[in-house]
């Protein structure tokens, strides 16, 4: 009896033991996932792979929690490097857990070699830093590094040292400040003439709905003391335009005079993150300046690099004279095909644009960048193309028929008043949306020739835009700008133009695109929100899971008309008999 006593304490005790081992598991990975659960829009999407995360935490500890974090986060630190080795960097974490690595303009980097730069970050867990690009108006280089996943269940993230390939890690006691959030930074200024052009995301949250510019100060100087503060004129989306400051006054100027940015919300004492420098007033009338282009193009970009050519081909070949690109950090060939483009003789400029989800800011910069040099801007995506059906008795494309779509009117406006017309500022163009078309891959003889199956009824508009038009707060909403009040927009009939766009192309290439939506006011498709949208593929859901009959969908009309216009101008046969496209390798 004793021994059978005995076993069943044994079992019974092992049994506890075992218990407890699961429920504290258990409770950890509970607790874990309820620090980084807070709200929707800054949940990580969680995937089968726990590396996969679409957006970057922003996360809301309890306050103990917060202090224990803080707590533990410091103790943990152990900064790599001495100071005098260090490289002065400002870090802003990415979503996907990517950080992103400015490096000061001062400092002196050697890119050549073969080794790799890497992010050293608070517990020594490190990355490779790989470089990224050049900011184009302060000429700073940037690296990204992948956060470590050791250091994502740390509070609060600290900035990472960037280390060169020839430095060795050496413990020394230099902490750094936190990671700046991309929800909340001021990114980018422009300076104009009259004023100051700031990009600040986290501020004005939902499209539409914009606080009182009367709520902020734009601060320049970095620091409290010695900054000098100008009222903020206009608030509107990730826009806030103020008064130039009075420079004599600024005494807290960074290296090489450079002056930083911010924005102050004024009732809450606080200052926004900020990378974004200020630049002397710049005059949008440059006497050295070439002739102004009449039509330009201007659109976001993100490894289009496959369908480029066609699109500024076709484009450039029926009117328009200069291509902008924002290129919002792609990484496929697009330098080498824009480089190809520009040695073939088109004009083609491209703005290394990185910041997550800001097509409508960079839409804005656009308006008042490019003022100098294009008098019509026209906002098209790479997989949409314009054209008019009066066109398809044309033998040859001519630079005159885009042309022929804009308001032959005098340029200037009438003086305002009750009785005078207003003049057209803003041409809007209805697109049709074309299906996959039984494609299951990507036509080699471009899109214009793969897709020829489209929805029935047209969906929205683009707009050629007439730049001395824009209103001055920069508004825009899906590829069109609000206009002064001495301005009109006038929509264009589907007889007189349309806009083909490629939406919905072979799986492979919509997939592609599955996360990334460059706009700040559509969500993502990964994100289960808001699923009756326009914006929303019908059929999808929140995952890149092709839908059934993928290749048949959004088929309601046959329209070939662009395809047989574009085999007339631009095709060609080879020598075995197949045509061949001139955008075609």
């Amino acid at each position: 009896m004793r021994r059978r006593v005995r076993t069943t304490f044994v079992f019974g005790f092992l049994a506890v033991v075992l218990f407890a081992f699961v429920f504290l598991h258990l409770s950890r990975d509970a607790i874990s996932e309820k620090e980084t659960r807070y709200s929707a829009d800054n949940l990580p999407a969680r995937s089968k792979n726990a590396n996969l995360v679409n957006y970057a935490v922003q996360e809301e500890l309890e306050n103990h929690r917060d202090q224990e974090a803080q707590e533990l986060g410091h103790l943990r630190t152990r900064r790599v490097a001495s100071i005098g080795d260090s490289v002065a960097t400002v870090s802003i974490l990415l979503p996907a857990w990517k950080v992103l690595v400015i490096v000061s303009p001062e400092t002196t980097l050697s890119l050549g070699s073969g080794e790799k730069h890497r992010c050293v970050f608070q517990n020594n867990a490190t990355s490779v830093a790989s470089f990224s690009g050049v900011l184009p108006f302060t000429n700073r280089i940037m690296f990204k590094c992948v956060m470590p996943s050791s250091v994502r269940r740390l509070r609060p993230f600290l900035q990472p040292n960037l280390i060169k390939p020839s430095e060795n890690e050496s413990p020394a006691a230099t902490p750094t400040p936190q990671l700046i959030r991309w929800t909340f930074v001021a990114y980018e200024s422009f300076s104009t003439e009259d004023d100051v052009v700031l990009f600040v995301k986290g501020v004005n949250h939902r499209q539409g709905l914009n606080r009182s510019p009367d709520e902020f100060m734009c601060v320049f100087g970095d620091g409290t003391t010695g900054a000098v503060k100008t009222p903020v004129l206009s608030s509107v989306q990730e826009v806030f335009r103020c008064l130039h400051p009075n420079l004599t006054a600024v005494s807290s100027r960074g290296e090489d005079d450079r002056i930083k940015i911010s924005l102050e919300i004024v009732a809450e004492n606080l200052v926004a993150p900020s990378v974004a420098y200020y630049t002397p007033p710049r005059s949008l009338a440059n006497p050295h300046q070439q002739q102004k282009s009449l039509l330009c193009a201007c659109t976001m970009v993100y490894n289009v690099a496959k369908f480029l050519k066609e699109w500024v081909m076709y484009h450039s070949k029926i009117g328009v004279q200069k291509f902008i690109l924002y290129d919002n950090d792609s990484d496929d060939d697009l330098g080498r095909v824009v480089e190809e483009l520009n040695r073939e003789g088109y004009n083609v400029t491209t703005l290394f644009w990185i910041w997550p989800k800001t097509q409508e800011a960079g839409f804005s910069h656009s308006a008042i960048y490019a003022k100098d040099s294009c008098t019509w801007m026209m906002y098209v995506d790479v997989d949409e193309f314009v054209f008019s059906p009066s066109w398809h008795a044309s033998t040859q494309p001519s630079n005159r028929m885009l042309r022929s779509l804009l308001p032959r009117t005098p340029l200037k406006p009438l003086s305002s008043g009750p009785t005078t017309q207003r003049r057209i500022g803003q041409v809007m163009i209805r697109c049709n949306e074309f299906g996959p078309s039984n494609r299951t891959s990507h036509p080699i003889e471009g899109v214009t020739q793969g897709y020829t199956c489209r929805r029935k009824i047209e969906q929205r508009h683009k707009s050629i835009l007439l730049l001395d038009a824009v209103d001055s707060s920069l508004l825009n909403v899906v590829h069109h700008f609000r206009v002064k009040e001495n301005f009109r927009s006038k929509a264009m009939s589907l007889e007189d133009g349309v806009v083909n766009h490629y939406k919905y192309q072979a799986w492979s290439e919509f997939r592609a695109k599955f996360r990334r939506r460059v706009s700040a006011y559509v969500v993502d498709w990964t994100k289960a929100v808001n699923p009756m949208s326009k914006d929303r593929t019908p059929g999808l859901g929140f995952e890149p899971v092709e839908p059934k009959n993928w290749a048949q969908k959004f088929c309601e009309v046959r329209d070939n008309r662009l395809k047989l216009l574009t085999q007339k101008w631009f095709g060609s046969q080879t020598p075995n008999g197949f045509q061949k496209m001139a955008w075609q390798r």
